[in-house]
């Protein structure tokens, strides 16, 4: 009963943070949202019984992906109302996908399962079974879909790293090439008068 009563509450926030995700208008709102929703699926694959599934969606997707997408968005001025003309171009495609997803929904609602499922033993947690399969036999997609979000994070460093004029910055050969007599002065000053500027 209580497993119920918290299946249908994460469910309805994930539901409701999922709207808030495509119809803020607010760029880092809706990367916030993101947040919440990847937060609320965790909580749901804990029911399950996945905890690896759950822990790894924190740490990739809210504590990386997440996290770089509002990055992204605060440090890059985009013109996003010159995307949003571009949109309807992409309209079509982005229909027929969102069709192809609510076909496989059907699927999964309706009990046909399209590919089959891996059978748990008795004996291995379902950690162990994923590593199992991730390191054996899908081992060259894994490093390859490493290798990809290696290219987007040195990517996102390169877009958002300008050279700012306003900025002073250390010139380190200089600093390091700089003598003693060019920093240092030995003033004689006379006993009652001072320094002269």
């Amino acid at each position: 009963m209580v497993a119920d009563l918290v299946f249908y509450i994460f469910s309805a926030i994930s539901v409701v943070a999922a709207i808030g995700v495509i119809a803020s208008r607010n760029q880092v709102h809706s990367v916030l949202f993101l947040i919440l929703a990847f937060f609320n699926v965790a909580g749901l694959f804990v029911l399950l019984e996945a905890e690896f599934l759950a822990a790894i969606l924190v740490i990739v997707y809210m504590g990386a992906v997440a996290v770089l997408f509002l990055f992204v968005v605060m440090m890059l001025n985009v013109d996003f109302e010159e995307l949003r003309k571009g949109a309807m171009e992409h309209l079509p495609m982005g229909l027929f996908i969102g069709a192809l997803i609510l076909v496989e929904f059907g699927f999964i609602l309706s009990g046909i399962h399209v590919e089959g499922h891996a059978h748990q033993a008795a004996n291995i947690s379902n950690t162990q079974l994923i590593g199992q399969v991730l390191f054996t036999r899908f081992l060259l997609p894994f490093e390859v879909a490493s290798l990809i979000l290696l290219v987007a994070l040195i990517g996102a460093v390169v877009l958002t790293h300008r050279r700012r004029k306003d900025v002073k910055r250390q010139d380190i050969p200089s600093q390091i090439a700089r003598r003693r007599e060019d920093a240092v002065e030995l003033v004689k000053v006379a006993s009652g008068q001072g320094a002269k500027p």
